[in-house]
């Protein structure tokens, strides 16, 4: 996908053969932003930033968990800063340097999206829904019976002016209010 952004482009693909350190790369990148850990990243998501077609910056950022692809709210771009879900993270870099501001894990797998609240985020995860302020520090988070996703993948998570509806994948609705209490009907 890509974005603009005032005298900036911004290019925002999965990068899924990226090895970390590896000089046989596709794709090179400035910055690598990874976990450590010892397990697979399945998920890896390049940034570069454009002015004027040259290349002024690149990130390749990867955590661990489960798969995450890009799409209309998988990311935030917002006051000269992008928020990017990436497996169980978000992470959070400056435009244009594409400098790490902060990451915070967001759910036990996957981070499905990501939404612009007042002065905060609220998380879409697979197990997990969670609240983040500015900075990316925790708020609260919620989880339910079962996965955040349904057999259809449609109309599973809804943000409205007084809640957060969300559907499990046995169907079950969830509502919480924005300060993460559960709302029974």
């Amino acid at each position: 996908m890509d974005f603009d952004i005032g005298k900036y482009r911004l290019e925002l693909k999965v990068d899924e053969t990226y090895s970390f350190n590896s000089m046989d790369n596709n794709n090179h990148y400035q910055k690598e932003y990874f976990d450590e850990s010892e397990d697979d990243f399945p998920t890896r998501i390049g940034l570069k930033i454009f002015q004027k077609d040259q290349v002024i910056s690149s990130a390749i950022i990867a955590s661990v968990g489960g798969h995450s692809n890009i799409h209309q709210n998988s990311q935030i771009i917002k006051a000269e800063r992008i928020l990017v879900t990436c497996s169980d993270s978000i992470f959070c870099l400056a435009i244009p340097d594409l400098q790490l501001i902060w990451k915070t894990q967001a759910d036990q797998v996957t981070c499905f999206g990501i939404f612009a609240q007042e002065n905060s985020y609220i998380v879409h995860g697979e197990i997990e829904i969670s609240k983040l302020d500015l900075n990316g520090k925790l708020i609260w988070q919620q989880s339910g019976e079962d996965i955040f996703i349904t057999d259809d993948g449609m109309n599973n998570f809804e943000i409205s002016y007084s809640y957060i509806k969300v559907t499990d994948w046995g169907n079950r609705v969830y509502k919480f209010d924005h300060d993460g209490n559960r709302i029974t009907e």
